[in-house]
């Protein structure tokens, strides 16, 4: 089992920018996925990107290709997620996700962590 706990939320302008960290819990953190999705209130929670246990592939939402990089430390077991000229609809809750390598980067997780809010003032 893997443990997460993001970090970096926070309240930034319109056009800027902000890193958020996910801290994985056990020596096993490079035999996972892991992924980011986000919630906005009143909203299902979506998918924003995923990174593959070795970090060679990437996966991205349509919508926010171009502003959003995913990125894994596995000597650090962390995984980031920098977002570049962040929207009000950008705002959300933030949650890293984890699932063991051999499946597809798409679909369900199976480890989740408690939830960073980002907040976009417009």
């Amino acid at each position: 089992q893997v443990q997460l706990v993001e970090s970096g939320g926070g309240l930034v302008q319109a056009g800027g920018s902000l890193r958020l960290s996910c801290a994985a819990s056990g020596r096993t953190f490079s035999t996972y996925h892991m992924a980011w999705f986000r919630q906005a209130p009143g909203k299902e929670r979506e998918f924003v990107a995923a990174i593959s246990w070795s970090g060679a592939s990437t996966l991205y939402a349509d919508s926010l290709k171009g502003r959003f990089t995913i990125s894994r430390d596995n000597a650090k077991n962390t995984v980031f997620l920098q977002m570049n000229s962040l929207k009000p609809e950008d705002t959300a809750v933030y949650y890293c996700a984890a699932k063991r390598r051999g499946t597809v980067l798409a679909g369900t997780y199976d480890y989740w962590g408690q939830g960073t809010q980002v907040t976009v003032s417009s």
